[in-house]
C-alpha cells in the first residue's frame, strides 16, 4: 500500500506528465494552417490577349504543398513556380504562373494540395 504521502507524490506527477502532454500536443497542433488561395491574372482579363495566368498560395503550414495550374481541367506544364518562402510566424507562401491567351471557350483554375486538406480547384475569374 501506498502512504498518503506517495499518493500525492504520484498523483503530482502523473498531472505533471499530462500537462507537457497537453503542451505538446497543443503546440504541434497550433501550427497547422489551411492555405489562403487567390487565383488571378496580371492584366485585366480580355479573351483573345496575351496575359499571366496567378495562383499565390499563402498563410499555410506544414509546407507540404502543390500547385497546378489548369487549362480544361489538364495541367499547364509550363508554369513557373517561386521559391517556398515563409515569414517569422512560420507560415509559408508560393506562387505558381504561366503565360496564357484566354478564350472565351477555355476555362482556367488553379489546384492546390495541401497535407492537411483535400485537393481545392478555384477557377479564374476574367472580371476580376
Amino acid at each position: 500500500m501506498f502512504t498518503q504521502r506517495e499518493l500525492l507524490l504520484l498523483k503530482m506527477k502523473l498531472a505533471t506528465i499530462l500537462f507537457f502532454f497537453a503542451l505538446c500536443f497543443v503546440k504541434v497542433d497550433s501550427k497547422i494552417q489551411f492555405p489562403t488561395v487567390n487565383v488571378y491574372s496580371h492584366l485585366p482579363g480580355q479573351f483573345g490577349l496575351v496575359n499571366t495566368l496567378i495562383c499565390h498560395v499563402s498563410h499555410f503550414h506544414p509546407p507540404d504543398i502543390s500547385i497546378a495550374l489548369l487549362k480544361n481541367g489538364k495541367e499547364m506544364t509550363d508554369a513557373i513556380e517561386t521559391d517556398l518562402s515563409f515569414e517569422k510566424s512560420w507560415q509559408f507562401h508560393l506562387t505558381k504562373h504561366v503565360d496564357f491567351i484566354p478564350s472565351k471557350d477555355d476555362m482556367y483554375a488553379c489546384r492546390v494540395t495541401h497535407s492537411t486538406t483535400p485537393s481545392r480547384y478555384i477557377d479564374w475569374d476574367p472580371n476580376m
